[in-house]
């Protein structure tokens, strides 16, 4: 049996990767964007692609972009979102409420409208993009990290609520991706190859690293896992102390002993 999927922000970057990985695995795909001509031209390189233009804080285009698929999603995946990174204490009220209606909102509100209608069809998997961001501060980071740790929140709750309908709810927080929003932080190339050299396993991460956890998420083989936020960041949210020096002399076993 094909199945379907819904992914938001698929008109490029981690989105895109999203919509092509689930359209190379036979998925009908709906490629929702603010942007109607990324939108288009990622669905129309699909094999069953179909462009969705909606802003994802209007309930009104989101219902109109369901009913333009024409099914009920077996999956949803929430990637839109965006940035206005800045120091909190110069930060414009503007740009605070943006991100947070952007990244929290607008979550909230895809995944009602889309929940409502798995519910009468007997359930569904959905996919939060949360960040390592929303895990630990990112100095100058805006309202994205809050918007991003009321997420994670918010996906633990929707799977409690929505567990007894067949929804299972989860959240990908990815780390340092090469693409999407993170890919103007790459050009730089000092930038770059500092964190590189930070991540625990050697690398930066890619937009498909991330697309395949998303995947993994919404099959089969993930159907009892829900509730739950699947990091994805080559270990750099486990790596804090070693950032910190330590004496050599503590280092070796049983140093100090008799």
């Amino acid at each position: 049996m094909s199945k379907s999927i819904i992914v938001t922000g698929a008109g490029s970057g981690i989105g895109e990767s999203i919509a092509r990985k689930a359209g190379d695995a036979g998925y009908k795909v709906g490629v929702l964007d603010v942007n109607t001509d990324a939108a288009e031209q990622v669905a129309n390189s699909l094999p069953n692609g179909v462009a969705l233009h909606a802003s994802t804080t209007d309930p009104d285009q989101v219902e109109q972009a369901l009913d333009k698929f024409g099914e009920t999603p077996d999956a949803l995946v929430n990637n839109a979102g965006i940035v206005r990174f800045g120091p909190l204490i110069d930060l414009s009220f503007d740009d605070w409420r943006s991100v947070i209606e952007v990244n929290l909102t607008g979550v909230f509100i895809c995944s009602q409208v889309v929940a409502r209608r798995m519910r009468a069809t007997g359930g569904g998997s959905i996919v939060n993009m949360t960040s390592i961001a929303g895990i630990q501060p990112n100095v100058n980071g805006g309202s994205y990290g809050s918007a991003k740790a009321g997420l994670h929140l918010l996906t633990r709750q929707m799977s409690v609520e929505w567990g007894e309908y067949g929804i299972r709810v989860n959240s990908v927080a990815p780390g340092f991706i090469d693409g999407g929003m993170s890919a103007p932080i790459f050009k730089d190339a000092e930038i770059r190859s500092t964190r590189e050299e930070r991540v625990p396993s050697g690398r930066l991460g890619t937009v498909d690293d991330i697309a395949h956890a998303v995947l993994f998420l919404c099959s089969e083989e993930g159907s009892y896992i829900n509730g739950n936020q699947l990091v994805v960041d080559g270990s750099v949210t486990n790596s804090l102390m070693a950032s910190f020096p330590r004496p050599k002399s503590v280092d070796s076993v049983g140093a100090g002993e008799s």
